[in-house]
């Protein structure tokens, strides 16, 4: 990892980090799959290990493969998988954009907080531009994206995370070192793809990410927290009173910098 005791940009995750997406994305699944008449069903355990595969088709295809192989056939054809894909946008942005799925807390907070400290604000999501569009006019409104430097979708990289490749795009549009941005995943996957491009992550845990490894982290905490409402840590077994801040991400990330332990508690 590149070394910079000064942190110049946040870059965040949006499917688990910035709101709490994964139900909204299961429903529009199993919607479309009910719209082409298949027995096909994602409980919310399944999809949990489904969330291991990046990306929607992607996701598609390993299910037919691995758990459906009898109707396979379906997605061999992909045309049939670009369409289930677009039917399954078409469900989930219409969801997310008339506000059924929330910010999770101190996201609002913590982004206005880094604007007014300085600090730039970077997106790498697996997630594809339109629906990221379309939860933020659900949330923060459309023009709020217009505040981020750096907007890395699925759809213009290679390769999705674990891959470093949205990571890396994002650096390119805020023209910053590795070592000067701190990101912020929920997801194995997410924290590979960030630790990869030598980003040091603060992961934010949510159920669908609980009981996955995040050695590498920085921290690993239960939300931002809001006051009144403190974030809890979940390495070690010592509660932060308080939430967290730009401030304090910014002392964690010197920290890492320097190969210090970040003692939560403290």
């Amino acid at each position: 990892m590149e070394q910079s005791l000064k942190l110049k940009a946040l870059i965040f995750d949006i499917d688990g980090t910035f709101a709490l997406t994964e139900e909204a994305h299961r429903a529009a699944f199993n919607e479309t799959f009910q719209d082409w008449g298949l027995d096909w069903h994602w409980d919310g355990k399944l999809y949990k290990e489904l969330l291991l595969v990046g990306g929607s088709r992607e996701r598609i295809r390993h299910y037919a493969a691995v758990y459906r192989p009898e109707g396979a056939e379906i997605v061999t054809d992909d045309e049939n998988v670009m369409k289930m894909y677009r039917q399954k946008t078409e469900i989930y942005t219409g969801k997310v954009s008339s506000g059924q799925v929330g910010l999770r807390p101190g996201v609002g907070r913590l982004v206005q907080e880094a604007m007014s400290a300085g600090l730039a604000l970077g997106i790498a999501t697996t997630t594809n531009m339109e629906p990221l569009k379309a939860l933020f006019r659900g949330t923060l409104g459309l023009d709020a994206l217009k505040d981020f430097g750096a907007v890395a979708a699925g759809d213009m990289a290679a390769h999705k995370k674990p891959a470093p490749d949205l990571y890396l795009l994002a650096l390119e549009q805020l023209a910053l070192g590795a070592g000067s941005c701190l990101a912020l995943e929920d997801s194995r996957n997410g924290l590979l793809s960030a630790d990869a491009a030598g980003i040091a992550t603060v992961i934010t845990l949510n159920d669908y990410s609980a009981g996955q490894d995040f050695t590498e982290a920085v921290a690993v905490i239960s939300d931002l927290g809001e006051p009144g409402a403190d974030f809890r840590s979940l390495r070690g077994d010592r509660v932060h009173q308080g939430y967290v801040t730009a401030g304090l991400l910014a002392q964690w990330h010197r920290k890492s910098c320097e190969g210090q332990a970040i003692n939560i508690g403290d």
